[in-house]
C-alpha cells in the first residue's frame, strides 16, 4: 500500500474556472465519441447480418461481449485507483481508437470476416468499459460536490443524443454510404474524447493506494459490504433493469400487437431515450434535492408504475382495443402506439432521475481512492442488468403473452423496491449535504 503525492497532482487547487473547462471539453468529447461509438455498434450489427443472414449471430455479438466488458470494467477501475486516471484512459481510449480504425481498414480492402468483426468489437466493447469507469472516477476531480447532479445530467443528455441519434444516423450512413465510411465517421468522431482527454492534468488517486489484483477488487468488495447506501442503490437499479426493462419484447410488439414492424420499434426505442434526454435538460431542480436516497426510491417507483401502465396499453391492443383492419407492418394502431411512447418517455425520464441521485451519491459518498473500483462494479450491474431483463421479459413473453412481463414487472418495481427501501430508514434519510456510502 502506497500514498501517491497529491499536492502536485490535486486538480482541485486549480482554478474553478479551470476545472469547468476541463470537465466541459471531455463531456464534449465523450458526447461526439459515444455518438460514434453507436454508428459503429449499429454497423457491426447490421455487417454481421449481411454477412451471415442470421439474428442469432447478430445477437451473439452483445452475448460474447458480455464477460469481457465486465472483466474490463473491474479491472479497469482497479486501474484507476492506482494509476493516473487521465493516463489510463488515454490508453484505454486508444485501443478502442484502434480497433475502430482496423474495422474501417479491414472494410476499406474489402477484407472483413464475421470473425475480425467478432474479435474488435469485443475488444472495443470492453476498452471503451475502462473509458466509462475511469471517466467517472475523474468527474468529482472537476467538478464541485453541489454541481455534480448537473453534472450526472449532462450524462443523461449524451446518452439521449447516442440512443436517439446514433442507431438512426447509422442506418442513414450505412445505407448511402455504406459501412466503410460509416466506420471512419466514427474514426474521426473519436478524436474529440481525445482532446478531452489530453488536456486535463495528472489526476492521481487520492489517499492510501492498492496495486491492482485480488488484494485491490477484494478491498473493493469489502468497502461495498460497509457501504449500506451504495449497495442498496446498486440492487435497486438491477430490479428496475430485470423486471421493468421489455425493449426485448418491441421487434414482436411492432410485429404483432401494436403493428408497424419495424418503424414502431424504432419509435418506442427512441421514446425511452427521448425521456432520459428531455428529463435532462429540465433537471434543475434535482440538484437542489437533499434526501437522494429518498428521490431513487420514488423515481424507480414512477419508473415501474409507467412500465406496468405500458403492459396495460399492451393488453388492450391485444383485446383489440382501436386495431384497424388488416394490422401489421404496413397497418398500426396509431392511438395506442401514441400511447406507449408516452409510457416509455416516462420511464427513460424516471430512470434517468434516478441515475442522477445514483450518480451524484456514488461520486460524493465515496471516497477518491476507492472510487474508480466501485465504478467497475457499476459496470457490472449496468452491463447485467438489461441482459437478466432481456431473459425475464422474453422466456415470461414466450410461455404467458406480450403484455404480460411489462404489467406484472412493474408492479414487482413498485413494490419491491418500497419494500427494501422501508427496512433502509439510512437509504431514505440519505442527506446530500452528509452524504454518507
Amino acid at each position: 500500500v502506497s500514498a501517491p503525492p497529491c499536492a502536485a497532482h490535486h486538480f482541485p487547487a486549480r482554478p474553478a474556472t479551470t476545472a469547468r473547462r476541463a470537465s466541459a471539453r471531455l463531456w464534449i468529447g465523450a458526447t461526439l465519441a459515444g455518438l460514434g461509438g453507436q454508428l459503429t455498434i449499429v454497423a457491426v450489427m447490421l455487417h454481421v447480418f449481411e454477412l451471415t443472414g442470421s439474428t442469432l449471430a447478430v445477437a451473439m455479438i452483445a452475448v460474447a461481449g458480455l464477460v469481457p466488458m465486465v472483466l474490463a470494467g473491474l479491472y479497469g477501475g482497479m486501474l484507476a485507483d492506482y494509476f493516473d486516471r487521465r493516463t489510463v484512459a488515454l490508453i484505454a481510449a486508444s485501443v478502442t481508437w484502434v480497433s475502430t480504425l482496423l474495422l474501417a481498414a479491414l472494410a476499406w480492402t474489402g477484407s472483413e470476416t464475421v470473425a475480425w468483426l467478432f474479435v474488435l468489437s469485443i475488444v472495443n466493447s470492453a476498452a471503451n468499459s475502462i473509458v466509462s469507469a475511469t471517466k467517472s472516477a475523474i468527474t468529482p476531480r472537476l467538478v464541485p460536490r453541489e454541481l455534480l447532479p448537473a453534472a450526472a445530467a449532462l450524462s443523461g443528455i449524451t446518452v439521449g443524443i447516442m440512443v436517439m441519434a446514433g442507431p438512426a444516423l447509422a442506418g442513414i450512413l450505412v445505407t448511402f454510404v455504406g459501412y466503410r465510411w460509416t466506420y471512419t465517421v466514427d474514426v474521426i468522431l473519436m478524436l474529440t474524447l481525445f482532446l478531452g482527454l489530453w488536456t486535463l492534468p495528472r489526476i492521481r488517486p487520492e489517499g492510501a493506494t492498492v496495486r491492482p489484483g485480488l488484494r485491490s477488487l477484494a478491498d473493493g468488495w469489502s468497502f461495498l459490504r460497509r457501504a449500506p447506501n451504495i449497495r442498496l442503490q446498486y440492487i435497486l437499479d438491477i430490479i428496475a433493469m430485470t423486471f421493468g426493462n421489455p425493449l426485448a419484447l418491441f421487434p414482436a410488439i411492432g410485429a404483432v400487437l401494436l403493428g408497424g414492424g419495424p418503424i414502431t420499434t424504432g419509435v418506442l426505442t427512441a421514446s425511452v431515450a427521448a425521456g432520459a434526454f428531455f428529463s435532462s435538460l429540465f433537471s434543475g431542480p434535482i440538484g437542489r434535492v437533499r434526501r437522494q436516497g429518498l428521490g431513487i426510491e420514488r423515481s424507480i417507483q414512477v419508473f415501474g408504475a409507467a412500465t406496468a401502465a405500458f403492459g396495460v396499453v399492451l393488453l388492450l391492443a391485444a383485446l383489440g382495443v382501436f386495431s384497424p383492419a388488416g394490422l401489421g407492418e404496413d397497418v398500426a394502431n396509431i392511438p395506442l402506439i401514441a400511447l406507449a411512447m408516452v409510457l416509455l418517455a416516462v420511464t427513460g425520464a424516471a430512470d434517468n432521475v434516478s441515475a442522477i441521485y445514483r450518480q451524484t451519491m456514488m461520486q460524493s459518498a465515496v471516497p477518491d481512492a476507492i472510487r474508480g473500483r466501485l465504478q467497475g462494479v457499476f459496470m457490472v450491474v449496468v452491463a447485467g442488468g438489461p441482459r437478466v431483463g432481456a431473459l425475464y421479459a422474453g422466456t415470461l413473453a414466450t410461455v404467458t403473452a406480450l403484455w404480460f412481463p411489462p404489467l406484472v414487472g412493474g408492479l414487482v418495481v413498485v413494490g419491491l423496491v418500497g419494500l427494501l427501501v422501508s427496512r433502509s430508514p439510512r437509504f431514505r434519510a440519505y442527506d446530500a449535504l452528509d452524504p454518507q456510502p
